[in-house]
């Protein structure tokens, strides 16, 4: 397997994982992540931007009078998407994009949504920040991900992970979103840890 150098090395991964990645996360789907997707798609209001969209797996948990604007990296996961738009009668905006540099004018969005991909952005860092940028004042951040562990056991293992899975893959393991949306200033308004510590989700506005 090809490692992960580059961008372009990147998005050639994840058009290659497309046709299978609605399959391989059902597991994950069941076991981990419970009712993640409908507590994050249910609070989005307004003008809504998600960021590594996918194949479009929280489509159906949006509020029908959402406004929807959708980026991806990948092509391939984009056909995914718009798919899964046209079944479930969405009109949405879905475009390819890096979720490290949006292309949107600062205070575009009520709401800024990104699930289970912050693990999979070179620098997650950057990716809140430019989520950060494009929400309004009075802005909702809407973030789920699996997270560094709780227990000094789970964080071994994790680590023992990416040692394959960050260069191969550019998945990591131990990250923690919320440190980032943190220091960005934003009011933390409601925050889920479960699973061992392992999923995070969490609500975050934006006051200025």
């Amino acid at each position: 397997m090809a490692r992960i150098k580059t961008l372009d090395d990147l998005r050639r991964r994840w058009d290659k994982h497309a046709p299978s990645y609605d399959r391989n996360m059902e597991w994950a789907e069941r076991r981990f992540f419970e009712d993640t997707r409908a507590w994050i798609g249910g609070r989005a209001r307004g003008r809504t931007l998600e960021v590594a969209i996918g194949t479009g797996l929280n489509l159906e948990h949006y509020r029908r009078d959402v406004e929807l604007t959708g980026v991806d990296l990948s092509p391939r996961m984009l056909d995914g998407a718009r798919r899964r738009a046209r079944e479930l009668g969405i009109d949405a905006d879905l475009r390819q994009g890096d979720a490290q540099r949006l292309g949107f004018p600062d205070g575009s969005f009520d709401s800024a949504v990104c699930t289970f991909s912050l693990c999979a952005v070179p620098d997650d860092a950057k990716s809140v920040s430019e989520m950060v940028r494009v929400l309004r004042p009075g802005g909702r951040l809407l973030l789920a991900d699996h997270v560094v562990g709780g227990a000094w056991w789970i964080r071994a293992i994790q680590r023992t992970v990416e040692f394959g899975s960050v260069p191969l893959g550019g998945e990591h393991f131990r990250r923690r979103p919320l440190r980032h949306v943190e220091a960005a200033g934003l009011v933390i308004e409601e925050r889920d840890r479960f699973k061992k510590g392992l999923i995070e989700r969490l609500v975050a506005r934006k006051t200025t």
